[in-house]
């Protein structure tokens, strides 16, 4: 490239990181749009820029036709034909046929600084949103990565940063509470999203999303990079607490012993990353209550039982002492241990359960109790009736046998005094003959 514009196009497409032809078509379009201002005739204006000589070229183009019915976009062949002979030959003006189109030259010289203007703006526009599109084809396909920048600048609790030369931003509420940034200092965040937004930063970062989390692990824990060691899960409250489900696919292989590191180097080197935030690294298992005796850690647990299969609700027991650490500061660590297992998770101490219990047995009691007095009284009842309705029959009953006994009475007694009376008289009848021998 010899001429100044040129260079000047191929200086401007290396600092944007874009194409010169991107510029090219940019100064085009800007100069066509300045002609159409100043021209305003109607007609169908057109522009090239001219490599040789470096400046941009302005047509009208015409339309090349039998009968003209507008001047300005149209053109008859005779008059056509007639204006290609003495320039370009019989050859040249023969070959014209309806249809074609004739670019008739106009002088860009006469366009003054209004004109310029537009132009000049029309040129950023395009060249800042080709800028704009190539950011977001190079980003697009990046989101969840982790990226390294610095601070620029910060704006209403925002803070700008540079990543090489593009700017991304970092929101407030894409922050850690435990962190605090100056100008000048270097950052690792996750790429959370990139947008098309014509205004502000396209690239949008975090510092709380559990991506990072992962991303680090990873880029510390070699099993993890080739796969040996997987992350099930993770969770996060930045700046406080995080919790991430690791799984092993060999059996010789400890996933929590592998994230954590000889003497914890590879877990501390996270934490400090992160600004101090405790991180409990759990074993994840496909048994749930296995896992969330696992999540509920470093709390003992000390049974677990599911309540509700459907609804994914799960009661968990652990020991007095316990209790406390189990729940968590506000109830961050149950909290966490939901969302990384995805069951509703139950804390009771042993003491409560007892006391569930028991009142449980005590209404199982007092409801016993009251269904026996129930059927007491019913079958009281029952006899009374059954009482009342009897007794005229028992009456007669006892008559009938009164008068049955009463009658044999006399009979009976007769005959006791006759069998009475007969050994009398057998012993006074020997005891007479004695006398009478006497």
């Amino acid at each position: 490239m010899s001429n100044p514009l040129q260079q000047t196009i191929e200086a401007l497409a290396k600092e944007k990181g874009i194409e010169p032809d991107v510029v090219i078509s940019a100064i085009e379009e800007a100069v066509a749009t300045a002609s159409r201002k100043y021209y305003k005739t109607g007609e169908n204006l057109k522009t090239r820029f001219n490599t040789e000589t470096g400046q941009v070229d302005l047509f009208a183009l015409k339309t090349v036709v039998e009968d003209v019915t507008t001047p300005a976009t149209e053109i008859a062949i005779t008059e056509a034909r007639e204006m290609y002979r003495p320039l370009y030959g019989d050859d040249v003006a023969n070959s014209i046929e309806l249809g074609d189109e004739m670019e008739f030259p106009k002088p860009t010289e006469v366009l003054g600084r209004i004109a310029a203007q537009t132009a000049k703006q029309v040129i950023f526009q395009k060249v800042r949103e080709a800028e704009r599109e190539n950011v977001y084809a190079e980003y697009s396909n990046r989101v969840g990565e982790v990226v390294n920048g610095v601070v620029k600048r910060f704006e209403n609790g925002d803070i700008i940063m540079e990543l090489g030369r593009i700017e991304a931003q970092l929101p407030r509420k894409e922050q850690s509470r435990a962190e605090n940034y100056a100008v000048g200092d270097r950052v690792r965040a996750v790429i959370r999203g990139v947008n098309r937004s014509a205004k502000g930063p396209q690239i949008v970062l975090s510092r709380t999303d559990p991506a990072l989390l992962i991303k680090l692990f990873e880029q510390e824990v070699p099993e993890i990079y080739d796969g040996t060691v997987m992350i099930r899960g993770a969770v996060r409250e930045a700046g406080d607490r995080a919790k991430v489900a690791v799984y092993s696919r060999e059996r010789d292989v400890d996933p929590v012993g592998a994230c954590v590191g000889m003497k914890g180097t590879r877990v501390q080197s996270i934490i400090r990353e992160l600004r101090g935030e405790k991180i409990d690294i759990v074993e994840w298992s496909e048994d749930p209550v296995m896992f969330v005796t696992n999540a509920i850690s470093p709390a003992k647990v000390q049974r677990v039982s599911i309540v509700d299969d459907a609804e994914k609700v799960m009661e968990v027991v652990v020991e007095d002492k316990q209790l406390s650490l189990a729940i968590g500061k506000k109830g961050q660590n149950v909290r966490l241990a939901a969302k990384l297992t995805g069951w509703k998770i139950d804390i009771k101490s042993e003491e409560e359960k007892r006391r569930e219990v028991e009142a449980q047995f005590g209404a199982l009691e007092i409801g016993s109790a009251e269904s026996a007095e129930g059927t007491e009284a019913a079958e009281g009842a029952e006899t009374v009736e059954g009482a009342e309705g009897t007794e005229p029959a028992e009456g007669t009953e006892a008559q009938a046998t009164a008068s049955e006994t009463a009658e044999p009475a006399p009979a009976e007694a007769a005959a006791e005094t006759e069998a009475e009376a007969e050994p009398a008289a057998a012993v006074a009848g020997p005891l007479s003959e004695e006398a009478k021998a006497e």
